[in-house]
């Protein structure tokens, strides 16, 4: 049977919003050829594509496409605003109440989002010279940059903008210098106290449960991922995470995000700041 290229797009977008409620706008069709190449190579493939997406289809190769199909975009520090936030006035603040401070990072992607928070928190104890025992999860659908992130290893230039003046990257960073056929490369790895603040698992955030106590989290890092869903979706998202938020807990969305329906629950403290006023009923 004869298809178009048009029908195989169909069948991924299909496809992906099945497995993960991720969306791909019309406009995206030079990205999936490219991930489509991509799902082949990772699956040693060289037949039919639309053999391969049934396959997809019956339950095979899951993890391949999806990892094949998602998108990660993030670097050190992005939106900096929201860790100056965290670190000035959600930190000293929970610290007063001497209790363990539990933080989530719903779209960990390579790392860098949890590590940040993480060097944020060291930074709060150092200025305030106070204590603060925090712990992060981090959750991702992907599991190749979940593994990226749980290695911690980063390349890295001086002439790099992601860290913020008020962060010093050898502090938390081991560096190493490695020769390869372009010259040098500078490569950093997460030192130890950083790595032992965050748990990575893996997890959909399109799940109708998510494995998480009520009101079990201070913060909630939800930023640049819900563009990938539809605005019904992200609105049951946000419902589904808010659960987990406490009273007084602070969410944080992306720059290009807002937070639907919780707009009546929560109090806006700054540049996509929100924190939770009341429950949903």
């Amino acid at each position: 049977m004869s298809y178009t290229t048009q029908d195989v797009h169909e069948r991924v977008k299909k496809i992906l919003y099945s497995l993960t409620g991720i969306t791909l706008s019309d406009n995206k069709d030079i990205m999936i050829s490219n991930r489509i190449d991509k799902l082949k190579r990772n699956c040693k493939f060289s037949g039919d594509i639309m053999d391969l997406l049934k396959s997809v289809e019956q339950g095979n190769n899951v993890s391949e496409f999806i990892n094949s199909f998602t998108t990660n975009k993030t670097h050190f520090f992005r939106e900096d605003f929201h860790f100056l936030d965290l670190k000035d006035r959600v930190l000293p603040l929970l610290a007063q109440n001497n209790e363990k401070i539990q933080m989530y990072c719903s779209a960990s992607s390579t790392g860098e989002e949890p590590y940040s928070m993480a060097m944020t928190v060291l930074e709060a104890k150092a200025k305030s010279n106070i204590s603060i025992n925090a712990s992060i999860i981090a959750t991702d659908i992907d599991t190749n940059v979940l593994q990226y992130a749980a290695d911690g290893i980063y390349r890295y230039s001086k002439s790099s903008k992601e860290f913020p003046d008020w962060i010093k990257p050898q502090k938390y960073f081991k560096r190493r210098v490695q020769k390869n056929l372009a010259g040098e490369e500078v490569l950093i790895k997460v030192n130890d106290e950083l790595k032992k603040m965050i748990t990575f698992k893996v997890m959909n955030l399109n799940d109708n449960i998510y494995p998480f106590s009520k009101n079990q989290f201070d913060v909630i890092f939800c930023r640049n991922v819900l563009i990938y869903f539809s605005a019904e979706d992200q609105n049951d998202i946000l419902k589904k995470l808010f659960k987990h938020l406490k009273i007084g807990g602070t969410l944080y969305l992306g720059h290009s995000e807002n937070p639907q329906d919780l707009v009546h629950y929560v109090k806006r403290v700054g540049q996509n700041i929100f924190v939770k006023e009341k429950e949903i009923i």
